[in-house]
Protein backbone atom coordinates (compact mmCIF):
# COMPACT_ATOMS: atom_id res chain seq x y z
CA UNK A 1 0.00 0.00 0.00
CA UNK A 2 1.27 3.76 -1.18
CA UNK A 3 2.50 5.48 1.93
CA UNK A 4 0.77 9.07 0.89
CA UNK A 5 2.12 10.80 4.07
CA UNK A 6 5.62 10.02 3.18
CA UNK A 7 5.15 11.24 -0.72
CA UNK A 8 3.74 14.35 0.57
CA UNK A 9 6.65 14.82 2.44
CA UNK A 10 9.06 14.38 0.02
CA UNK A 11 7.24 16.97 -1.96
CA UNK A 12 7.28 19.50 0.34
CA UNK A 13 10.90 19.41 0.50
CA UNK A 14 10.80 20.13 -3.27
CA UNK A 15 13.11 23.78 -3.92
CA UNK A 16 9.65 25.92 -4.62
CA UNK A 17 11.79 28.76 -5.22
CA UNK A 18 13.63 27.09 -8.03
CA UNK A 19 10.02 25.64 -9.20
CA UNK A 20 8.54 29.70 -9.15
CA UNK A 21 11.61 31.01 -11.04
CA UNK A 22 11.50 28.89 -13.34
CA UNK A 23 7.64 29.01 -14.05
CA UNK A 24 8.60 33.43 -14.69
CA UNK A 25 11.32 33.25 -16.84
CA UNK A 26 9.18 30.93 -18.93
CA UNK A 27 6.66 32.96 -18.92
CA UNK A 28 9.23 35.73 -19.52
CA UNK A 29 10.17 33.78 -22.62
CA UNK A 30 7.01 33.06 -23.89
CA UNK A 31 6.07 36.93 -24.37
CA UNK A 32 9.65 37.65 -25.91
CA UNK A 33 9.00 34.24 -28.26
CA UNK A 34 5.51 36.16 -29.41
CA UNK A 35 7.80 39.40 -30.60
CA UNK A 36 10.45 37.69 -31.96
CA UNK A 37 8.08 35.18 -34.31
CA UNK A 38 5.83 38.23 -34.96
CA UNK A 39 2.55 37.04 -34.25
CA UNK A 40 1.46 40.51 -33.78
CA UNK A 41 2.13 40.68 -37.56
CA UNK A 42 1.22 36.88 -39.04
CA UNK A 43 -1.74 36.00 -36.35
CA UNK A 44 0.22 32.61 -36.03
CA UNK A 45 0.79 31.10 -33.05
CA UNK A 46 2.49 27.58 -33.78
CA UNK A 47 5.51 28.29 -32.62
CA UNK A 48 4.37 29.63 -29.57
CA UNK A 49 1.61 26.40 -29.34
CA UNK A 50 4.76 23.73 -29.62
CA UNK A 51 7.17 25.45 -27.38
CA UNK A 52 4.00 25.84 -24.51
CA UNK A 53 3.40 21.74 -25.23
CA UNK A 54 7.33 21.04 -24.87
CA UNK A 55 6.97 22.97 -21.50
CA UNK A 56 4.04 20.95 -20.26
CA UNK A 57 5.49 17.84 -21.02
CA UNK A 58 8.54 18.53 -19.62
CA UNK A 59 6.58 19.15 -16.65
CA UNK A 60 4.85 15.63 -17.18
CA UNK A 61 8.83 14.22 -17.64
CA UNK A 62 9.98 16.14 -14.04
CA UNK A 63 6.80 14.54 -12.21
CA UNK A 64 8.72 10.88 -13.93
CA UNK A 65 11.78 12.02 -13.03
CA UNK A 66 10.66 12.39 -9.32
CA UNK A 67 9.53 9.23 -8.97
CA UNK A 68 12.48 7.12 -9.02
CA UNK A 69 15.32 7.66 -6.75
CA UNK A 70 18.59 8.98 -8.61
CA UNK A 71 20.88 6.31 -6.63
CA UNK A 72 18.78 3.69 -8.43
CA UNK A 73 19.16 5.78 -11.76
CA UNK A 74 22.97 5.66 -10.68
CA UNK A 75 23.78 1.80 -10.76
CA UNK A 76 22.83 1.55 -14.29
CA UNK A 77 25.51 3.90 -14.96
CA UNK A 78 27.35 1.31 -17.72
CA UNK A 79 24.11 0.98 -19.47
CA UNK A 80 23.63 4.82 -19.21
CA UNK A 81 26.82 5.46 -21.13
CA UNK A 82 26.50 3.47 -23.80
CA UNK A 83 23.32 4.46 -24.52
CA UNK A 84 25.03 7.79 -24.72
CA UNK A 85 27.94 6.91 -27.31
CA UNK A 86 25.16 5.13 -29.42
CA UNK A 87 22.58 7.94 -29.57
CA UNK A 88 25.56 10.34 -30.30
CA UNK A 89 26.76 7.63 -33.39
CA UNK A 90 23.49 6.81 -34.77
CA UNK A 91 23.30 10.62 -36.24
CA UNK A 92 26.80 10.01 -38.51
CA UNK A 93 25.01 7.42 -39.98
CA UNK A 94 22.50 7.66 -42.85
CA UNK A 95 19.58 8.03 -40.42
CA UNK A 96 20.90 11.07 -39.05
CA UNK A 97 19.80 14.36 -40.92
CA UNK A 98 21.71 17.71 -41.07
CA UNK A 99 20.53 20.43 -39.67
CA UNK A 100 22.26 23.89 -39.18
CA UNK A 101 25.67 22.48 -41.09
CA UNK A 102 25.63 19.82 -38.41
CA UNK A 103 24.79 15.92 -38.78
CA UNK A 104 23.37 16.05 -35.16
CA UNK A 105 19.43 15.01 -35.66
CA UNK A 106 17.45 12.04 -36.06
CA UNK A 107 14.41 13.34 -38.28
CA UNK A 108 10.96 11.91 -37.81
CA UNK A 109 8.42 13.60 -40.62
CA UNK A 110 7.46 16.95 -39.25
CA UNK A 111 9.87 16.12 -36.14
CA UNK A 112 13.24 16.65 -35.24
CA UNK A 113 15.47 14.76 -32.56
CA UNK A 114 18.67 16.34 -31.63
CA UNK A 115 20.19 13.05 -29.92
CA UNK A 116 23.20 15.34 -27.82
CA UNK A 117 20.23 17.10 -26.16
CA UNK A 118 18.98 13.72 -24.65
CA UNK A 119 22.73 12.64 -23.86
CA UNK A 120 23.22 15.12 -21.82
CA UNK A 121 20.80 13.63 -19.25
CA UNK A 122 21.87 9.98 -19.73
CA UNK A 123 25.68 11.08 -19.74
CA UNK A 124 25.57 13.67 -16.90
CA UNK A 125 24.12 10.39 -14.61
CA UNK A 126 26.76 7.92 -16.33
CA UNK A 127 29.89 10.25 -15.69
CA UNK A 128 29.02 11.51 -12.14
CA UNK A 129 28.93 7.92 -10.83
CA UNK A 130 32.33 7.26 -12.57
CA UNK A 131 33.48 10.22 -11.07
CA UNK A 132 32.59 9.13 -7.71
CA UNK A 133 33.38 5.83 -7.96
CA UNK A 134 37.20 7.11 -8.79
CA UNK A 135 36.99 9.50 -6.23
CA UNK A 136 40.38 9.43 -4.03
CA UNK A 137 42.00 8.04 -6.56
CA UNK A 138 42.42 11.58 -8.43
CA UNK A 139 46.56 12.57 -7.17
CA UNK A 140 48.15 12.66 -10.62
CA UNK A 141 48.19 13.17 -13.98
CA UNK A 142 47.19 9.44 -15.02
CA UNK A 143 44.46 9.22 -12.69
CA UNK A 144 42.60 12.05 -14.30
CA UNK A 145 43.19 11.15 -18.07
CA UNK A 146 41.60 7.49 -16.73
CA UNK A 147 38.47 10.14 -16.34
CA UNK A 148 39.02 11.96 -19.65
CA UNK A 149 39.23 8.91 -21.67
CA UNK A 150 35.70 8.28 -20.53
CA UNK A 151 34.79 11.47 -22.01
CA UNK A 152 36.40 11.24 -25.30
CA UNK A 153 34.07 8.87 -27.02
CA UNK A 154 31.45 11.73 -26.21
CA UNK A 155 33.12 14.88 -27.53
CA UNK A 156 34.61 13.11 -30.11
CA UNK A 157 31.44 12.09 -31.96
CA UNK A 158 30.18 15.50 -30.89
CA UNK A 159 32.84 16.84 -33.00
CA UNK A 160 32.66 14.47 -35.88
CA UNK A 161 28.86 15.83 -36.22
CA UNK A 162 30.23 18.94 -36.01
CA UNK A 163 28.54 20.45 -33.14
CA UNK A 164 31.36 22.91 -31.71
CA UNK A 165 29.11 24.54 -29.14
CA UNK A 166 27.29 21.04 -27.33
CA UNK A 167 30.69 19.57 -27.14
CA UNK A 168 31.72 22.59 -24.87
CA UNK A 169 28.72 21.94 -23.09
CA UNK A 170 29.88 18.63 -22.41
CA UNK A 171 33.31 19.59 -21.16
CA UNK A 172 31.91 22.18 -18.99
CA UNK A 173 29.91 19.22 -17.29
CA UNK A 174 33.12 17.32 -17.58
CA UNK A 175 35.28 19.81 -15.26
CA UNK A 176 32.52 20.57 -13.00
CA UNK A 177 32.25 17.36 -12.35
CA UNK A 178 35.76 16.62 -12.19
CA UNK A 179 36.57 19.63 -10.12
CA UNK A 180 33.99 19.23 -7.45
CA UNK A 181 35.02 15.57 -6.77
CA UNK A 182 38.15 17.22 -5.88
CA UNK A 183 41.07 17.57 -8.19
CA UNK A 184 44.37 18.13 -6.58
CA UNK A 185 44.79 22.54 -7.43
CA UNK A 186 48.50 21.27 -8.90
CA UNK A 187 47.22 18.91 -11.16
CA UNK A 188 44.54 21.39 -12.20
CA UNK A 189 47.34 23.82 -13.30
CA UNK A 190 49.09 21.61 -15.12
CA UNK A 191 46.04 20.47 -17.17
CA UNK A 192 44.94 23.99 -17.64
CA UNK A 193 48.72 25.05 -19.30
CA UNK A 194 48.27 21.72 -21.43
CA UNK A 195 45.01 23.26 -22.18
CA UNK A 196 46.58 26.53 -23.22
CA UNK A 197 49.25 25.20 -25.47
CA UNK A 198 46.60 22.09 -26.94
CA UNK A 199 44.38 25.98 -28.37
CA UNK A 200 46.54 25.82 -31.83
CA UNK A 201 46.34 22.41 -32.49
CA UNK A 202 42.54 22.53 -31.40
CA UNK A 203 42.05 25.22 -34.34
CA UNK A 204 43.83 23.17 -36.70
CA UNK A 205 41.56 20.51 -36.13
CA UNK A 206 38.13 21.80 -36.66
CA UNK A 207 36.14 22.60 -39.36
CA UNK A 208 36.18 25.95 -41.12
CA UNK A 209 32.87 27.52 -41.12
CA UNK A 210 34.09 26.85 -37.46
CA UNK A 211 37.27 28.78 -37.30
CA UNK A 212 35.80 31.65 -39.02
CA UNK A 213 33.61 32.31 -36.38
CA UNK A 214 36.90 32.51 -34.04
CA UNK A 215 38.12 34.88 -36.60
CA UNK A 216 34.85 36.85 -37.04
CA UNK A 217 35.07 37.10 -33.01
CA UNK A 218 38.35 39.02 -33.13
CA UNK A 219 37.81 40.69 -36.40
CA UNK A 220 34.28 41.95 -35.44
CA UNK A 221 34.70 44.50 -37.81
CA UNK A 222 35.32 42.31 -40.87
CA UNK A 223 31.24 42.06 -41.92
CA UNK A 224 32.67 39.48 -45.22
CA UNK A 225 33.28 37.11 -42.31
CA UNK A 226 30.94 34.19 -41.65
CA UNK A 227 28.69 34.98 -37.96
CA UNK A 228 29.94 38.83 -38.07
CA UNK A 229 26.59 40.07 -39.44
CA UNK A 230 24.48 38.86 -37.34
CA UNK A 231 26.53 39.76 -34.23
CA UNK A 232 26.60 43.34 -35.30
CA UNK A 233 22.72 43.43 -35.77
CA UNK A 234 22.37 41.93 -32.47
CA UNK A 235 24.49 44.61 -31.19
CA UNK A 236 22.30 47.57 -32.95
CA UNK A 237 19.35 45.81 -31.78
CA UNK A 238 20.37 46.10 -28.08
CA UNK A 239 22.49 49.66 -28.71
CA UNK A 240 19.13 50.73 -29.79
CA UNK A 241 16.86 49.73 -27.11
CA UNK A 242 18.66 51.73 -24.73
CA UNK A 243 17.18 51.99 -20.82
CA UNK A 244 13.58 51.28 -21.32
CA UNK A 245 13.54 49.65 -24.73
CA UNK A 246 11.29 50.44 -27.69
CA UNK A 247 8.37 48.14 -26.27
CA UNK A 248 7.28 45.02 -27.03
CA UNK A 249 6.78 44.94 -30.78
CA UNK A 250 8.57 47.60 -31.27
CA UNK A 251 11.83 46.89 -32.17
CA UNK A 252 12.78 47.52 -35.64
CA UNK A 253 15.60 45.66 -35.83
CA UNK A 254 13.15 42.57 -34.41
CA UNK A 255 10.25 43.06 -36.22
CA UNK A 256 11.85 44.08 -39.85
CA UNK A 257 14.01 40.90 -39.56
CA UNK A 258 17.09 42.64 -39.57
CA UNK A 259 17.98 40.56 -36.72
CA UNK A 260 18.41 36.55 -37.94
CA UNK A 261 17.51 33.97 -36.12
CA UNK A 262 15.64 35.85 -33.37
CA UNK A 263 13.43 33.70 -32.05
CA UNK A 264 16.43 31.30 -30.77
CA UNK A 265 20.01 31.84 -31.00
CA UNK A 266 19.60 35.99 -30.89
CA UNK A 267 16.22 36.31 -28.70
CA UNK A 268 18.30 37.72 -26.36
CA UNK A 269 18.66 40.67 -28.70
CA UNK A 270 14.88 41.27 -28.75
CA UNK A 271 15.11 41.75 -25.08
CA UNK A 272 17.44 44.56 -25.45
CA UNK A 273 15.76 45.84 -27.93
CA UNK A 274 12.35 45.73 -26.83
CA UNK A 275 12.70 45.74 -23.39
CA UNK A 276 16.28 47.95 -22.75
CA UNK A 277 18.30 47.72 -19.77
CA UNK A 278 15.73 47.25 -17.29
CA UNK A 279 14.80 43.77 -19.30
CA UNK A 280 18.04 42.51 -19.69
CA UNK A 281 19.05 43.18 -16.05
CA UNK A 282 15.40 41.65 -15.05
CA UNK A 283 16.32 38.14 -17.14
CA UNK A 284 19.97 37.84 -16.11
CA UNK A 285 18.54 38.38 -12.39
CA UNK A 286 16.34 35.52 -12.72
CA UNK A 287 18.80 33.22 -14.51
CA UNK A 288 21.52 34.11 -11.78
CA UNK A 289 19.25 33.20 -8.56
CA UNK A 290 18.16 30.00 -11.09
CA UNK A 291 21.84 29.03 -10.77
CA UNK A 292 22.15 29.98 -7.20
CA UNK A 293 19.09 27.53 -6.02
CA UNK A 294 20.75 24.72 -7.91
CA UNK A 295 23.83 25.29 -6.32
CA UNK A 296 22.05 25.43 -2.78
CA UNK A 297 21.24 21.65 -3.97
CA UNK A 298 24.43 20.54 -4.75
CA UNK A 299 25.46 21.72 -1.41
CA UNK A 300 22.72 20.20 0.51
CA UNK A 301 22.83 16.97 -1.91
CA UNK A 302 22.70 13.93 0.67
CA UNK A 303 25.77 11.99 -0.74
CA UNK A 304 28.22 12.81 -3.40
CA UNK A 305 26.69 11.00 -6.36
CA UNK A 306 23.94 13.45 -6.05
CA UNK A 307 26.43 16.67 -5.39
CA UNK A 308 28.26 15.67 -8.62
CA UNK A 309 24.85 15.49 -10.51
CA UNK A 310 23.64 18.92 -9.36
CA UNK A 311 26.88 20.42 -10.04
CA UNK A 312 26.98 19.00 -13.49
CA UNK A 313 23.11 20.33 -14.42
CA UNK A 314 23.96 23.74 -12.73
CA UNK A 315 27.76 23.69 -15.52
CA UNK A 316 25.18 22.75 -18.36
CA UNK A 317 22.64 25.08 -17.68
CA UNK A 318 25.29 28.23 -16.73
CA UNK A 319 27.23 27.25 -19.57
CA UNK A 320 24.37 27.34 -22.06
CA UNK A 321 22.91 31.20 -20.46
CA UNK A 322 26.53 33.07 -20.21
CA UNK A 323 27.71 31.71 -23.74
CA UNK A 324 24.41 32.49 -25.52
CA UNK A 325 24.23 35.83 -24.17
CA UNK A 326 27.93 36.79 -24.08
CA UNK A 327 27.47 36.09 -28.06
CA UNK A 328 24.93 38.14 -28.57
CA UNK A 329 26.93 41.30 -26.99
CA UNK A 330 30.02 40.04 -29.13
CA UNK A 331 31.81 38.77 -25.75
CA UNK A 332 32.07 35.39 -26.74
CA UNK A 333 32.33 33.81 -30.66
CA UNK A 334 29.39 33.09 -31.97
CA UNK A 335 27.95 28.69 -31.38
CA UNK A 336 24.39 27.23 -31.98
CA UNK A 337 23.80 27.55 -28.27
CA UNK A 338 20.10 28.37 -26.69
CA UNK A 339 19.39 30.55 -23.78
CA UNK A 340 17.45 28.31 -21.65
CA UNK A 341 13.53 28.18 -21.43
CA UNK A 342 13.54 31.26 -23.83
CA UNK A 343 15.03 30.23 -27.07
CA UNK A 344 12.59 28.58 -29.54
CA UNK A 345 13.20 24.47 -29.46
CA UNK A 346 11.43 21.73 -28.38
CA UNK A 347 14.27 19.39 -28.01
CA UNK A 348 15.89 22.04 -25.75
CA UNK A 349 12.63 22.30 -23.72
CA UNK A 350 12.30 18.73 -22.69
CA UNK A 351 16.01 18.24 -21.96
CA UNK A 352 16.29 21.35 -19.46
CA UNK A 353 13.30 20.34 -17.92
CA UNK A 354 14.34 16.58 -18.15
CA UNK A 355 17.50 17.64 -16.06
CA UNK A 356 15.67 19.80 -13.89
CA UNK A 357 13.24 16.87 -12.98
CA UNK A 358 17.08 15.04 -12.17
CA UNK A 359 18.11 17.93 -10.29
CA UNK A 360 14.81 18.38 -8.14
CA UNK A 361 15.32 14.40 -7.57
CA UNK A 362 18.31 15.27 -5.69
CA UNK A 363 16.55 18.35 -3.72
CA UNK A 364 13.98 15.80 -2.75
CA UNK A 365 15.99 13.41 -1.07
CA UNK A 366 18.19 15.48 0.72
CA UNK A 367 17.25 14.87 3.87
CA UNK A 368 16.35 10.80 4.90
CA UNK A 369 12.49 9.82 5.56
CA UNK A 370 11.80 6.64 6.78
CA UNK A 371 9.14 4.80 4.84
Amino acid sequence: MVNYKNKFKLLKQLDWKLIVTLLIIFTFGIIILSSATHVNQTGNYSRMIKQTVAFVLGLVIVLFMLIFDYNVMGKYYKELYVVSVFLLAIVLTPLGAIRGGAKSTLSFGPLDLQTAEIVKLTFILSYAKIVEIKKGKMDNIKDIMNLVMYALPIIGLLIAQPDLGTAIVYCCIIAGIIFTAGIDYKILRKVIIVGVIALPLVYLSIDEYQQSRILGFLHPEDTTIQGNYQVMQSNIAIGSGGFLGKGLFKGTQNQEDFLPIQDSDFIFAVVGEELGVVGMVVLIGLFAYFLFRMLEISREAKDEYGALVSVGITCMFAYQIIQNIGMTVSLIPVTGVTLPFISYGGSSVLTSMATLGLILNVCMRRKKINF
